[in-house]
């Protein structure tokens, strides 16, 4: 399944990371949405839920996140729904790890 987010905030580190792996970090706004699935080897083998979806979150929960390989490039977004089948596009395309 996937989960659509709205960033809320993110650090001004995202902004600065320059390593060809992680410029995708250079491309996070606020206020956009991004779309992020969550894919067996994430996933809880007995609730079949990845850590941070916002499950039990509604619309004004405000949800912390942060990009691997950067602990820096950390933010806050609010999940405006969960989709079972995903759709992600390729631009702001993101998976729970």
């Amino acid at each position: 399944y996937c989960v659509e987010f709205r960033t809320e905030s993110l650090s001004h580190h995202c902004a600065l990371e320059s390593r060809p792996y992680a410029r995708w970090m250079q491309y996070l706004r606020e206020g956009h949405t991004v779309c992020v699935a969550c894919q067996p080897p994430a996933m809880n083998t007995g609730t079949h839920r990845c850590a941070g979806d916002g499950h039990n979150a509604d619309g004004d929960k405000i949800l912390h996140w942060e990009a691997v390989g950067n602990s820096q490039c950390q933010g806050t977004w609010k999940k405006i729904r969960q989709l079972e089948h995903c759709s992600c596009p390729l631009v702001h395309s993101f998976i729970f790890t």
